[in-house]
């Protein structure tokens, strides 16, 4: 940046002293002052989305890491489907309960315990097919533009998908707290469908890994669906 400047400078420098046509002159001038803007623009815009980028790692890591999290959810696409629950996550393994199912993923394998029906549907723990969703909000961190603001208090982190992405997710805009970073509201966009995504009640650490263990004994009189092989 400071070599640029100073090139820049010196080619000022040299204009003064050789004699051109006053137009000509101030065409230069006018062009290397638009130039020096570019340079400027491009190291805010820069430093903007490194620190975007920062921010968001840190409040994912605080969600998804290896230290394990839990929180209260309520999600909200377009008004059609609406729900909530609560979840816990530690490294690759999940557990969550909403209004119709108790699901257990011990990081192999995923049971799904429908209430209502009184049946255990057993998944691969990384299949899209445990729900309609799930599959359609998995994506790659790296395949987006970052940036941030502040938005009613907190830190608004937007990111955009990069042109030759091909995940389902387009925008993303992200809530967290000034201090601590936590994850307070979400935003996502899939294809032109928007989904709402409020968190509480979030704290990190403490998960127990028996958490996650499927409880067989609780349900030795349900019905068990084994869907690893469809």
């Amino acid at each position: 940046m400071r070599s640029l400047l100073f090139y820049l400078f010196t080619f000022l420098t040299l204009i003064y002293f050789v004699s051109l046509h006053p137009v000509m002159r101030r065409k230069i001038v006018l062009l290397v002052i638009l130039a020096l803007q570019t340079v400027v623009l491009c190291a805010q815009q820069t430093a903007n989305e490194k620190q975007a980028r920062r921010i968001f790692n840190q409040a994912y890591n605080q969600v998804f890491g290896e230290q394990g999290a839990t929180l209260h959810y309520d999600v909200n696409i377009i008004g059609i489907y609406k729900t909530s629950g609560t979840i816990w996550y530690k490294g690759k393994k999940q557990k969550f309960v909403d209004e119709r199912v108790n699901t257990w993923n011990d990081g192999q394998t995923a049971y799904m315990a429908f209430r209502k029906k009184k049946e255990v549907h057993i998944h691969h723990a990384n299949s899209d097919k445990k729900d309609k969703y799930s599959g359609k909000f998995k994506f790659n961190l790296d395949d987006f533009d970052y940036s941030i603001a502040e938005d009613d208090g907190m830190f608004l982190i937007t990111l955009k998908q990069k042109k030759k992405a091909k995940g389902t997710i387009k925008v993303v805009k992200a809530w967290v707290t000034k201090k601590g970073y936590e994850p307070v509201r979400l935003r996502i966009k899939v294809s032109i469908i928007w989904t709402t995504v409020t968190i509480s009640d979030f704290k990190v650490g403490g998960i127990d890994d028996n958490l996650f263990v499927f409880p067989r004994n609780q349900y030795k009189d349900w019905k068990f669906i084994d869907k690893r092989n469809e």
